[in-house]
């Protein structure tokens, strides 16, 4: 009897597959990505990598799911309140795919501790941190290395998705983060790093390290991140 391919394990990557090719599919699923911050942009780019055949993620952050996570975070719910973000993650991503390779890491990034993470094995790296020390290290280490990335702006203190926009950090503006991270970039010699920004003026202005957020704000960010990773990955 032929399998029905529409249903079960075998349909889930059916409609991808119609769009991106078989090819595509292939690259995809020997492809391993790290994201770094499983928080508000991390956790949905960790969701729209596996929903799009991603076959391999590390998953770095030290942070446990808190009440104030529920409003924004994908993996925070009444029942996740207290459990490690990248178990709860890795959870969520065997429930979608239990084909994944999926490997946790439950500490902080910091660059006396990037020596512990297999550089050498990820094809692609994800920034969703929230401190500027561990973004540069992560850019350095990326260019060192030769090994693409993406790092995640601000996202706190806006309300208007729309305006995100995909560039490299040398050709951003308004972002009080990334003339930060240019600033910084520069002085290191860093010469690019593709980045998702934003060019609405924050709300409140500056940069503070508690931020005001909302649930339709970090999640097209993320989205936005996968979307970049699984193109970069296919060509």
């Amino acid at each position: 009897m032929e399998t029905d391919r529409s249903e079960g394990k075998e349909g889930i990557f059916s409609r991808t597959e119609l769009l991106l090719g078989s090819a595509a599919m292939d690259k995809l699923k020997a492809s391993r990505a790290a994201v770094f911050g499983i928080g508000g942009v991390g956790g949905y780019v960790c969701e729209a990598l596996v929903r799009s055949g991603i076959g391999a993620l590390d998953l770095v952050d030290s942070d446990r799911v808190s009440p104030s996570n529920l409003n924004r975070q994908i993996i925070a719910t009444g029942r996740t309140v207290g459990a490690y973000k990248v178990d709860v993650m890795r959870e969520r991503i065997l429930e979608i795919n239990p084909e994944v390779n999926v490997r946790i890491h439950r500490c902080f990034f910091l660059p006396e501790t990037s020596g512990d993470f297999p550089f050498e094995e990820y094809d692609y790296i994800v920034d969703a941190v929230d401190t500027v020390t561990a973004k540069i290290e992560l850019a350095l280490l990326a260019a060192e290395k030769g090994i693409p990335i993406i790092s995640s702006m601000g996202a706190g203190n806006k309300l208007d998705g729309s305006l995100f926009r995909v560039a490299d950090i040398y050709d951003t503006k308004v972002c009080p983060l990334a003339r930060v991270m240019r600033r910084e970039l520069k002085k290191r010699g860093v010469e690019k790093l593709k980045v998702v920004y934003s060019e609405e003026v924050p709300l409140v202005p500056g940069m503070h390290l508690k931020c005001g957020s909302v649930a339709f704000v970090p999640s097209v960010a993320g989205l936005i991140i996968a979307g970049e990773v699984i193109k970069d990955l296919i060509i």
